[in-house]
C-alpha cells in the first residue's frame, strides 16, 4: 500500500490510478471548510435541525459522486451545493406534502427544541413560507448573499428573486402583524 492511499482512514477502497485519493482529499476538505454553513442553511431551509442535517448529507452523498465534474463544470463549489439543497427540500416538500397518513401517530414524549430561538414568532412565520421564498429569505438575510448570487444559487432570474422576496416579507409582515416601513420611516 502507498503513501498516498494511507493518507486517510478507510481509503483502501479507492484506486490510487486515476487520482481517486486527492479528489477525496479534496471534498474531504470542502466539506470540512463549508459543513458549519452548510448546515445552518439546510436548518433554516427545513426549519429542524435534523431534517436540515439528513439534507445536507444527503446533498453532500449525492455531489460527492460526482466531485470532479462539479469542480470543473461549475465556477463556485458552494454556490452548487446550496442550490442542490434548495432543489432537494422543494422536491421532498412536494412529495411529503401529498402523503396522508392512514393512522394516528402514538403519543410520544414532546421533543426539547435544540434552539432557544424555536418558538419565535419569526421563526415560526418563516417555517411557514413556502420553500423557495424561505430560501430567498434565507439566502438574502441569513447567509447574506446579493441578489445575484442568489439567483445563480437558486437557478433563477434577480427578477425572480426580488418578487420570492415581496412576496416572502409581505407574508411575513401580515402574519407578524408589523408596520409598512418606507425610507427609514413608518408609513402612514
Amino acid at each position: 500500500m502507498t503513501a498516498a492511499a494511507t493518507a486517510l482512514p478507510g481509503s483502501e477502497a479507492w484506486s490510487v490510478t486515476g487520482g481517486r485519493v486527492s479528489e477525496l482529499v479534496d471534498f474531504s476538505s470542502f466539506v470540512e471548510a463549508s459543513l458549519p454553513g452548510l448546515l445552518r442553511y439546510g436548518y433554516a431551509l427545513t426549519g429542524n435541525p435534523h431534517d436540515g442535517a439528513d439534507l445536507v448529507q444527503t446533498v453532500l452523498e449525492k455531489i460527492g459522486s460526482r466531485w470532479t465534474h462539479v469542480q470543473r463544470k461549475t465556477g463556485d463549489p458552494i454556490a452548487y451545493v446550496r442550490r442542490s439543497m434548495a432543489n432537494a427540500h422543494v422536491s421532498r416538500w412536494r412529495r411529503t406534502r401529498r402523503e396522508n397518513l392512514v393512522a394516528d401517530l402514538p403519543d410520544t414524549q414532546p421533543f426539547a427544541p435544540a434552539d432557544p430561538f424555536e418558538h419565535e414568532p419569526l421563526w415560526q412565520a418563516l417555517r411557514a413560507l413556502p420553500p423557495r421564498q424561505r430560501a430567498v429569505m434565507v439566502l438574502r438575510y441569513y447567509e447574506g448573499l446579493s441578489e445575484a448570487e442568489i439567483a445563480a444559487t437558486l437557478g433563477v432570474t434577480q427578477g425572480t428573486v426580488k418578487s420570492q422576496a415581496s412576496k416572502a416579507i409581505a407574508s411575513l409582515r401580515t402574519k407578524l402583524a408589523l408596520p409598512e416601513i418606507r425610507e427609514g420611516r413608518e408609513a402612514s
